[in-house]
């Protein structure tokens, strides 16, 4: 796959044929599959940069496809729903999207949202590592390790996790959270950057001695305690 390569998994061919013509003026390269089954094995078997994933999809539904991929892909994930429904995208964030847009969007801010996902997913090449206790993150490719097991964090878990332990102990506030790994500010509603946490706290654990690993400061923020 060539840079810039975007799998999106919808099965509105009209939509489809408008993007890849939108997306290609916008120096992407759109591959499109056009129900769940088909599209998840386009994203486990291709490289792609970023995936877009419709919800409502035949045969195999947008979540499931979700639910399945992240067994063994961390691709950055923007998911679309024309239901708009807070379930829908509570649940996506929950299995591990990174984004969220409601259907129809407007294609310059579909452009916008993925060049986001790109640059957080290419971050600064550093050429070190982050480690705090038995936590080790690599700042080049995110990976994290707990100990020597290998963590299946989604990009976004990741970059908060990043952000956290660049300051070990210290408050990182929530705006300047979201801002550092969602590269957004948050809305009065935005629970994104709640349901991140939630997910990257469950595959963290507890300390050993069984303290939180992630505390927050109820209107604050959050901090990594070392």
């Amino acid at each position: 796959m060539t840079d810039n390569a975007i799998l999106i998994i919808d099965d509105d061919q009209e939509l489809c044929a408008l993007l890849v013509d939108w997306l290609a003026a916008e120096g992407f390269a759109l591959t499109c599959a056009h129900d769940g089954t088909s599209g998840l094995e386009a994203a486990i078997g291709g490289q792609f940069q970023v995936i877009i994933l419709d919800v409502m999809l035949p045969g195999m539904n947008g979540l499931d496809v979700l639910r399945n991929l992240r067994q063994s892909c961390n691709t950055p994930l923007l998911m679309l729903s024309a239901r708009g429904e807070p379930i829908d995208r509570i649940l996506g964030l929950e299995l591990g999207a990174d984004d969220y847009l409601p259907k129809p969007c407007d294609p310059r801010e579909l452009v916008a949202r993925l060049r986001a996902l790109l640059r957080r997913s290419q971050g600064q090449s550093t050429g070190n590592s982050l480690q705090v206790g038995d936590i080790r993150l690599d700042m080049d490719s995110l990976m994290a390790w707990q100990d020597e097991t290998l963590l299946a964090l989604t990009q976004s878990e990741a970059l908060i996790l990043r952000a956290l332990l660049e300051k070990p102990g210290q408050l990182v506030e929530r705006q300047s959270l979201s801002r550092q790994a969602l590269g957004k500010a948050l809305g009065p509603y935005d629970r994104s950057l709640d349901m991140h946490l939630s997910n990257l706290r469950r595959k963290l654990g507890p300390h050993p001695d069984g303290r939180s690993r992630i505390q927050a400061l109820r209107g604050r923020g959050y901090l990594y305690s070392s």
